[in-house]
């Protein structure tokens, strides 16, 4: 007897018990993006390795340890997409969409990463990213905060999450705020931890994140970033905070938060919450105007976010009151080979008549008792039974499922009447 396959590890099924809740988070992502005016753009899975190189940087633990990448039969180097952001600006830049133009976008869909599968960090993850194109006032930057923190006040989570800030100032004042990181770090080096003196030389503004408690009195009381950025950096950041004043939005400004890519300037912030244990960054963004020159395009501006999907269903978990999307209203239950034939004309003049009902005609035959089981099981409210009887008198029961109402024998004209209500 053959062995049976599983799902890879870290790459989970989505059963469909579970799916409503997704489509549940879905429907509140779409809404909500609509109201702010942004646009759809749907990118390849696959890309070619040398733009995640050229955008995340070789000397990364992405690049380096995560990524899915193999050669195609031309010998071509691709990759599964480990993050949304770098497919973005290459289409944009493809596609003719900066050149004096602004941009609302987002997407949707499974990115790629190589780690040590655990709750709320998985190898193949779904995400939501939104990117905005050509503004450079902190005015941009502002809406995506303004814009996900109205996504949590609609899916009920506002309570669970808090919001984290800083700036990095521009790519020139961290190149001088970096030196004064090495020279300090190097001056401890044996405090630093393997990972932090691996980062050192390659990406030190990472070892203020690090999760070390044997480090934690080090960083502290390393240079902060904010003393390094110019006047026009700080009036960016000021900009910014002030509209999230107006508006009642409370922030922490954490100085050692760097988000873990090169390609970030000025603004950058987390939502997080307390509820995951370590996996507590459910979304996360900034500035990246560089990058678009950095993959070829001319200098521009640039400014986004990236949610973690199963985070925000982990979150949710313990909701109750989410529904079940894929609820039926109405199952059909055919007793005997004439209700048969009958039963799926009758169905279809039912859909036809009533845009949105959903209704489930059962198939495969079965006794009433059997049928009956399954129509109170699917959660519908109604049950419509076509038996020989009706059949010949031209009419159709109707048995209320989740209320006391009796149940009663109508026409079709009246049954499509009763189910428009």
């Amino acid at each position: 007897m053959a062995k049976n396959i599983q799902a890879i590890r870290g790459m989970h099924d989505v059963l469909p018990e579970q799916s409503a809740r997704w489509q549940f988070v879905e429907q509140h992502i779409r809404d909500v993006l609509g109201v702010y005016g942004y646009k759809e753009i749907r990118l390849p899975i696959v890309e070619r390795t040398e733009l995640f190189k050229r955008s995340i940087g070789e000397v990364t633990d992405i690049v380096e340890k995560e990524m899915y990448t193999f050669d195609d039969r031309n010998g071509d180097s691709l990759t599964l997409r480990p993050e949304g952001t770098a497919g973005c600006v290459r289409a944009c830049i493809e596609h003719g969409l900066l050149h004096n133009q602004t941009h609302r976008l987002w997407y949707f869909g499974q990115m790629f990463r190589y780690e040590r599968p655990q709750k709320g960090r998985y190898r193949q993850f779904v995400q939501l990213g939104v990117e905005t194109y050509g503004m450079a006032d902190a005015d941009i930057d502002a809406e995506l905060i303004i814009l996900s923190h109205r996504l949590w006040q609609r899916l009920g989570i506002s309570g669970s999450v808090e919001l984290q800030l800083n700036s990095l100032g521009t790519l020139e004042e961290r190149a001088g705020y970096r030196e004064q990181l090495v020279d300090y770090f190097s001056a401890h080096s044996e405090q630093l931890d393997e990972d932090s003196q691996r980062r050192l030389l390659s990406n030190p503004l990472r070892i203020l994140d690090t999760k070390n408690p044997e480090m934690q009195a080090l960083v502290e009381a390393a240079p902060k970033l904010m003393e390094f950025l110019g006047a026009e950096s700080k009036a960016h950041f000021k900009g910014l905070t002030d509209r999230l004043d107006a508006l009642g939005i409370s922030y922490t400004v954490n100085k050692r938060l760097v988000r873990g890519l090169d390609y970030y300037s000025k603004t950058v912030f987390e939502w997080v919450t307390t509820e995951l244990g370590a996996q507590g960054t459910i979304c996360a963004g900034g500035r990246y105007d560089s990058l678009i020159e950095q993959l070829g395009g001319k200098p521009g501006h640039a400014v986004g976010f990236a949610m973690g999907m199963e985070r925000i269903l982990a979150l949710l978990e313990n909701r109750q009151d989410l529904g079940d999307s894929q609820t039926v209203d109405a199952y059909m239950i055919l007793v005997g080979e004439s209700a048969q034939r009958a039963g799926i004309i009758l169905a279809e003049q039912i859909r036809d008549s009533v845009p949105g009902l959903k209704l489930q005609m059962h198939c495969g035959a079965g006794s009433f008792k059997s049928q009956f089981k399954k129509a109170d099981k699917s959660g519908a409210r109604y049950a419509l039974i076509l038996a020989e009887d009706e059949v010949s008198n031209d009419t159709i029961s109707i048995k209320f499922l989740r209320t006391d109402e009796e149940q009663r024998t109508v026409s079709s004209a009246q049954l499509i009447e009763l189910l428009q209500d």
